[in-house]
């Protein structure tokens, strides 16, 4: 890989060294704390919140490539706001929680442009959050097979409808979680050191036995799409055949120990059966009688004469069923301004990924994974709510400050007069 370096950005950085030490560090706790969201607030949003404010307050700023994130995620959360007039008595029952809601969802928002603003300040942060994410991960992935097979007196705190959610609320929150250091394990294994192949495949089969224990349709495909899109990916920017068989052995090994670890695991009664009815594409609850798919198409007829919104979680109260669906989420959470922000915001990410994620830069592996889980994002998105996932907005971050990476490395070139 080409070497290249930039210097830290001058935006306000502390001018003290072990300052700078212990601000990487706390991001590395924050991250940490990312694969811990048992109750809300989380530990996760309250030391992010600590830290976001002291890093700004101690002169971090949004640079010229960050800023139209801010402004849309802004824009996005105003739209939230005035969603929340529609509500017919803010203080009446659950209507509480509406302002909450879009409370939580700006928050979210700062986040995203925060680990953007620290990964354009720095690139070799990249490397600590995603091997902080991989750590996080193995623990709570842990917890989750350890309560699912009931390994441990009390952990059945860590599943939930028979099926395992680790240290999260949702199972179909905790196994796309997953899914990012997954496949950074993989690219790891692809690239990196043999030596270190076999306790990256142990870890790897770690979560991905963890994404299996969710039992959610929604993990099972982003975790498929993602593995192929990262071969493919990868067979795009190496093309040399020594490459290419390192590629099929690795791949053909990896499914066979997939197999194998599938085989044992329906063995179990509890595991099969469950298996066996989650592989149905189509469940009763979905295309039953007002059922998820018939929701949908409902809740867009409405969203249509409500250009405002519904307001925050009404939609769920009139049909005892959130929208389980993104796109749907935004129209009836945010009203038509926030649909078009989240829309043009989920693109314009898109394409700046697309257009570095081959780039032979130090920060390409980062970019090209957060870019492949994002669009696995969108796909599930129609099926799911993601509004509040925390790792997407660290996710839509991520691609946001390497595109910002980018930029600068082409102003160097720039100033030194050489072509980019």
């Amino acid at each position: 890989m080409t070497s290249i370096e930039l210097s830290p950005s001058r935006v306000a950085q502390p001018q003290v060294a072990a300052m700078r030490l212990i601000g990487t560090a706390s991001v590395a706790v924050g991250v940490f704390l990312s694969g811990f969201v048992i109750a809300e607030p989380a530990p996760y949003e309250l030391w992010l919140a600590f830290l976001i404010g002291t890093w700004f307050i101690l002169g971090l700023r949004i640079s010229r490539s960050v800023g139209p994130l801010l402004a849309l995620f802004i824009t996005f959360n105003i739209g939230g706001m005035l969603s929340i007039t529609q509500m017919r008595d803010l203080a009446a029952g659950n209507h509480l929680d509406g302002p909450i809601y879009i409370a939580v969802s700006t928050f979210l928002a700062l986040s995203s442009v925060f680990y953007a603003a620290i990964v354009e300040d720095n690139q070799k942060r990249l490397r600590l959050i995603f091997n902080t994410w991989v750590v996080a991960a193995l623990i709570t992935a842990s917890l989750g097979i350890l309560g699912y097979f009931h390994a441990v007196p009390g952990f059945d705190i860590f599943t939930r409808y028979d099926r395992a959610m680790g240290a999260f609320q949702d199972p179909n929150v905790f196994g796309p979680y997953l899914v990012t250091p997954s496949l950074y394990l993989m690219h790891g294994l692809l690239v990196g050191d043999l030596k270190k192949a076999p306790v990256k495949a142990v870890c790897l089969l770690v979560l991905a036995f963890g994404v299996f224990l969710s039992f959610s349709r929604a993990a099972w495909a982003l975790f498929a799409f993602a593995s192929v899109m990262l071969i493919f990916c990868m067979l795009l920017k190496h093309r040399s055949n020594t490459f290419r068989l390192r590629i099929l052995v690795m791949s053909m090994t990896a499914i066979i120990f997939m197999v194998v670890l599938l085989v044992v695991a329906l063995q179990f009664p509890q595991v099969s059966d469950l298996f066996t009815t989650r592989l149905q594409l189509v469940q009763s609850y979905d295309g039953g009688h007002l059922g998820r798919f018939e929701r949908h198409g409902i809740g867009f007829m409405m969203s249509m004469e409500r250009p405002l919104g519904l307001g925050p979680l009404v939609f769920g109260q009139m049909f005892r069923e959130d929208e389980h669906n993104t796109w749907l989420k935004t129209l009836t959470t945010y009203g038509w301004i926030g649909f078009a922000c989240w829309i043009s915001m989920i693109c314009w990410t898109i394409y700046i990924g697309f257009r570095n994620f081959l780039k032979e830069r130090p920060w390409q592996p980062y970019v090209m994974i957060a870019w492949i889980v994002i669009l696995g994002h969108v796909g599930i998105g129609n099926v799911i709510d993601t509004d509040h996932w925390r790792h997407l907005y660290m996710l839509i971050g991520i691609v946001w400050g390497c595109g910002a990476l980018e930029q600068r490395y082409q102003r160097s070139l720039s100033g030194r007069g050489a072509a980019p």
